[in-house]
């Protein structure tokens, strides 16, 4: 079910509300964040099914390697996060549940 929304304001209200259902991102500004520990073989199949779900959302997530751990970053620093942001944070922790339990 979708919600109509009156302003940009109460928009801003749900998606904050949507994020604290996302265990481990964080804000930061007009971004998000997410850590995982995961192999490079899991960040390999992690990266493809991000891939798939940013296409389809039309947005550019930014995915780095760093030893054991993998940053994602959504949104962008000058623009407020939208819906389809909060929407790819989730479907990036359905992929990370999937990959983890293989």
């Amino acid at each position: 079910m979708r919600v109509l929304f009156n302003g940009r304001a109460k928009q801003q209200d749900y998606l904050s509300d949507a994020l604290t259902l996302l265990s481990g991102w964080t804000r930061e500004g007009e971004q998000i964040r997410r850590t995982l520990v995961i192999d490079d073989s899991q960040h390999a199949a992690l990266t493809e099914r991000v891939k798939v779900v940013a296409d389809a959302l039309h947005l550019r997530p930014e995915i780095s390697r760093r030893a054991d751990e993998t940053q994602i970053r959504v949104g962008h620093g000058n623009s407020p996060l939208t819906e389809g942001e909060v929407l790819l944070a989730a479907r990036i922790e359905d992929a990370y549940r999937a990959v983890t339990e293989d």
